[in-house]
């Protein structure tokens, strides 16, 4: 029997649990987990940004970030470079982190093994505000095949995402 592959695009707000549902995947599966922002974030470094999450580098990076997709491309690019080596590697589950609609689509749009998109949902409180970018502020505006509600405790959301990403497996 053929090992079935997966590639799951997650978004949602910052701090609403996408890498730690990723990590829960890795008890059952070989995950490899990327995301559209990492080739941002290594030029950024290179010129000055020291990490910060705050509003003002979320600012800075989302508005980076979209320059470099309206110039050449370069988080797409990033993105199917690491589908290919996906590919051609043992892992089962490509988790790849997207913030803004276009983007889901060019890269969903860029792939032939099933995909899937997830927005990842949880009860912020006071930190569920407007970051002032839209990257952060629109991760609402893409048809998800998937909306995953990550209330609860870590462990619930664990079993119930592993569950999700199961019945996906199943189904394709």
């Amino acid at each position: 029997m053929e090992k079935k592959k997966l590639v799951v695009v997650m978004n949602g707000q910052g701090g609403v649990g996408k890498d730690t549902l990723c990590d829960a995947l890795r008890t059952v599966y070989q995950v490899v987990n990327i995301s559209a922002i990492t080739p941002i974030k290594e030029i950024a470094a290179a010129y000055g940004w020291n990490g910060e999450k705050d509003e003002r580098s979320r600012r800075f990076l989302a508005n980076l970030k979209r320059t470099f997709a309206d110039y050449n491309d370069l988080p797409n690019r990033y993105l199917l470079g690491e589908y290919e080596r996906f590919c051609s590697g043992p892992a089962d589950i490509l988790c790849v982190h997207i913030r803004e609609s276009d983007q889901i689509e060019k890269f969903v749009s860029g792939v032939a093994l099933p995909c899937v998109t997830i927005l990842v949902k949880r009860d912020m409180g006071e930190r569920g505000r407007r970051y002032g970018n839209d990257a952060d502020d629109g991760v609402g505006r893409y048809r998800y095949d998937y909306e995953f509600d990550n209330n609860g405790s870590i462990e619930e959301s664990a079993e119930r995402f592993r569950a999700l990403i199961r019945s996906v497996l199943l189904s394709h």
